[in-house]
């Protein structure tokens, strides 16, 4: 309990931090195509890259690949079906075929209905997913973080020599 506590406590810190929105609904949606898809997929050894190396907030992309895990539990009849109807299409059967006999993307096992499925599904979900949380972050700093740092016990607590310390050493080591 102690442990989910904290990462919430991390969340809520990343998304009241001076990140950019777009790094944190980046760091999301990375994190929700692995969520979705089957883990041990090589498009997720190349999203897990991704992460590393580009500037995306590294909390939300685990937040994603947890909450979108359990999505994907449910879903995954529907990531079923979608893939079976994609790997049936008869106007996609050239396409498939070629794509099969690259042995280089054969590895990636496209050809299983829930990896093709669930693959296309989250990157269909990028793009209402992105500049929604993009908003939601914006929405939060905007209202209810200027709400909660006008309580009192908020203001008490950073008007502490604790917090002062707290925010010395934060500013060392480079994260305020």
């Amino acid at each position: 309990m102690f442990l989910i506590l904290k990462y919430i406590a991390k969340l809520l810190k990343a998304i009241s931090s001076e990140a950019a929105p777009g790094q944190l609904a980046a760091g999301l949606i990375l994190g929700m195509i692995i969520g979705l898809t089957p883990v041990a997929s090589i498009h997720n050894l190349i999203i897990l890259v991704l992460i590393i190396i580009l500037k995306v907030n590294i909390g939300m992309a685990i937040l994603g690949f947890l909450v979108f895990s359990g999505v994907a539990y449910l879903a995954d009849p529907v990531f079923h079906s979608f893939g079976t109807w994609m790997l049936e299409n008869e106007s996609l059967q050239g396409f498939w075929v070629t794509m099969y006999n690259n042995e280089w993307i054969a590895i990636s096992r496209f050809y299983n209905t829930v990896v093709i499925g669930s693959l296309l599904i989250a990157i269909g979900l990028c793009l209402p997913v992105y500049p929604l949380t993009v908003y939601m972050v914006k929405e939060y700093r905007e209202h209810i973080l200027a709400r909660i740092n006008k309580w009192k016990v908020v203001k008490l607590l950073k008007g502490t020599k604790l917090y002062s310390i707290y925010q010395g050493v934060n500013r060392v080591r480079g994260k305020a």
